[in-house]
């Protein structure tokens, strides 16, 4: 059985990640993992005095609980839900979990709480996007589930033969019976032999899907992305999290605001 592991704060848009990751459980067949970390202050004195260990643990309990209810009740009781509160830091805490259950993916949403709230998950979803190891998506505020027809991959055809985890994109393909749609992120101004080379091998690794490929005609990546994914209402954009790739250009904080946090379409990293 498939398991999808939801990291949630709460905020509005882990919320709708949450609703997300629901209805995609639904079209495969998953459960639904709900995972919550909370951090204890380090200057106790912060916390109200009311508001012991203890409490902290029950509230987070609670608040997990009503969301599974919610989640259950909305998807008329179809859906296996189970939850896990844990406290410490958050990436580790994940990490931990990922490894005990093995999700089929993570989900989580593409900007959280703001800098005056308890957790800055913003930050948190682009840490876990380069150094996690299992599939994450990221998903934006306003992005719904209805169905993941056309896969889109954004790869800059560098070390395709070490770096693109074909059997997993094969699966993630087949199992939501998707097109998938291969975006070179280079622009094609002239004949590269080296770029023929590694476009022959992902061409090679990837031809039971018969992908369609694109290329790029400006030096803008964002731009190209966005206008690639909005032209062929691509539903999921996959980017591969490798060293100095694509995806660390696409997170730098001086590259159009963190392209992966303000992208209208869900996004997932995979290793």
């Amino acid at each position: 059985m498939k398991t999808i592991l939801v990291a949630t704060d709460f905020s509005k848009t882990a919320l709708n990640a949450a609703n997300y990751a629901a209805d995609m459980a639904l079209a495969i067949n998953a459960d639904l993992v709900l995972l919550h970390t909370y951090q204890i202050p380090v200057v106790y004195s912060e916390v109200p005095l009311a508001m012991d260990m203890d409490g902290m643990q029950k509230i987070a309990e609670k608040d997990l609980n009503e969301l599974k209810d919610q989640l259950i009740r909305s998807k008329r009781h179809k859906l296996n839900i189970k939850t896990e509160v844990q406290v410490g830091n958050f990436y580790a805490e994940l990490k931990a979990v990922c490894e005990r259950i093995e999700p089929y993916v993570v989900v989580m949403g593409s900007q959280g709480t703001t800098a005056t709230e308890r957790i800055l998950f913003g930050g948190h979803t682009v840490h876990a996007m380069k150094n996690l190891a299992w599939p994450l998506i990221t998903v934006p505020m306003n992005a719904s589930f209805s169905a993941v027809k056309r896969i889109g991959l954004a790869c800059d055809l560098n070390d395709v033969l070490s770096t693109t985890p074909a059997e997993e994109i094969k699966l993630l393909v087949k199992d939501f019976n998707a097109e998938l749609h291969i975006l070179n992120t280079k622009k094609r101004d002239k004949y590269d032999p080296e770029r023929s080379f590694e476009l022959g091998v992902m061409e090679e690794m990837l031809w039971p899907l018969k992908p369609d490929y694109h290329f790029i005609n400006t030096d803008n990546v964002d731009e190209s992305i966005m206008e690639f994914a909005e032209k062929n209402q691509i539903d999921l954009l996959i980017v591969l999290p490798k060293r100095h790739g694509l995806l660390d250009k696409l997170l730098h904080k001086s590259h159009t605001k963190e392209f992966v946090l303000h992208s209208h379409v869900p996004v997932m990293a995979l290793h």
